[in-house]
């Protein structure tokens, strides 16, 4: 592949190692890629979408240490189409009074210093399309379908996260199976190594206090451990932290809008209050193996089937 077709697709898939717009979510021209579609300079897409796949290295990464990154996955005018559905939100959430679905999608909402807070959007395509059209993104559902083995995938989340400054959200340190797993009849471990990706794209720098994400690294091998209730909402709340865990072994993540972070539901992560002075949004999708997910999630669509072909 060209270097001209690779910036196209903006396809940068690398290991982490330790160390406002006004566009119309509602019009927009959303491009698929046709396998008989000729690229710049003769290239075939057939071509472009082998470099969308992870190498053995980069799935043997995600297993081993539970994350990898995709640098500038999504470019800036994406992002920004992104941004303004965040927007609509945004508005919805201002018009509303309490938790509850508005217009396909579950808003729950909070409380800091009586101002209201948006904790997070549940299955935000609902009233967002263009948010769908991301979830169903190849740059998303390829990798993933690698990751889980299968060529369908079950989209359980397409969420919003907004991290405002200031607003006393928080997301203490747990693993996602313990949001797909809710006990007896709720959740398969159909292919054996957790059955689920999650997927986060960066929408505003996020740096050191804007509330970024904190991984543990080799996390992902210690299958499910007990992290305790999730009262993210008490100030007061200590979580329970299991024998593996140790915070100096917390890595930070830093990164730029449209870099995006592939995990997996075993991996230990958490996001602290955003006390910086600019918004630290990310817009999240979630993809399960076909016949794990046994419950029903909030929304209007909600755990939507995808073919990967």
């Amino acid at each position: 592949m060209t270097i001209a077709v690779a910036q196209m697709l903006h396809i940068f898939f690398q290991p982490v190692k330790r160390s406002g717009t006004n566009h119309d979510c509602g019009s927009f021209l959303h491009i698929t890629i046709d396998r008989n579609t000729e690229l710049m300079d003769n290239t075939r897409v057939t071509t472009a979408l082998s470099e969308l796949r992870l190498s053995a290295q980069q799935i043997d990464e995600f297993f081993a240490t539970g994350w990898i990154t995709a640098k500038a996955l999504f470019n800036a005018d994406e992002v920004a189409k992104i941004r303004s559905c965040f927007d609509d939100l945004e508005q919805i959430a201002a018009d509303i009074e309490e938790t509850g679905l508005q217009h396909g999608s579950h808003f729950v909402l909070g409380e800091k210093d009586r101002q209201k807070v948006i904790k997070r959007v549940v299955w935000a395509g609902g009233s967002q399309p263009y948010l769908l059209q991301i979830g169903a993104d190849r740059r998303l559902t390829l990798p993933c379908s690698q990751l889980l083995g299968s060529d369908v995938l079950e989209q359980l989340l397409s969420q919003a996260h907004f991290k405002r400054p200031n607003d006393g959200v928080i997301f203490g340190w747990h693993q996602d199976i313990q949001h797909r797993d809710k006990g007896p009849g709720t959740w398969d471990d159909i292919n054996g190594r957790g059955s689920f990706v999650q997927t986060l794209i960066v929408l505003d720098e996020m740096t050191a206090d804007s509330g970024p994400l904190l991984f543990i690294p080799g996390s992902s091998q210690w299958g499910r451990v007990d992290f305790g209730a999730h009262e993210y909402d008490d100030p007061d709340y200590t979580p329970r932290k299991p024998p593996q865990f140790h915070d100096k072994d917390a890595v930070t993540i830093a990164a730029q809008p449209g870099d995006t972070l592939f995990f997996g539901p075993y991996t230990a992560h958490a996001s602290f209050e955003n006390t910086s002075q600019h918004y630290r949004r990310v817009l999240i999708n979630g993809y399960a193996s076909p016949g794990a997910n046994h419950r029903v999630y909030p929304g209007e669509g909600s755990c939507r089937e995808i073919v990967v072909d």
